[in-house]
């Protein structure tokens, strides 16, 4: 990614193949979830038309080179380190089919 004036920034052609890659895979996810399909005839066997449409916000972050040894900034390394996890924080996993069975929840 580069700036450009009006600070747009330019895609190279790797990262517009990936996501387009990425766009794709979502799209063959949607359409092949069974579950997805069952619901959506259901809704044309009650007799309505469907409209599909979904909105995903997606960020890239260029990733340090690989022999940086810089450490990132904000970030201190902790093997100690515990997750904190709330019931929010569960039904928003469990809604993305995420196993959360060995999670410490308080």
């Amino acid at each position: 990614m580069t700036a450009s004036k009006g600070g747009q920034l330019q895609l190279d052609d790797n990262l517009k193949h990936l996501i387009k890659e990425l766009g794709s895979a979502i799209n063959d996810a949607l359409s092949e979830s069974k579950g997805i399909n069952d619901a959506i005839q259901n809704v044309k066997d009650a007799g309505y038309d469907v409209f599909l449409v979904l909105e995903a916000t997606i960020g890239f972050n260029k990733k340090p080179a690989a022999d940086s040894t810089d450490e990132i900034p904000g970030v201190a390394e902790n093997e100690n380190a515990q997750l904190k996890v709330t019931g929010q924080d569960l039904k928003f996993l469990r809604s993305l089919k995420i196993s959360v069975e060995d999670l410490d929840v308080p």
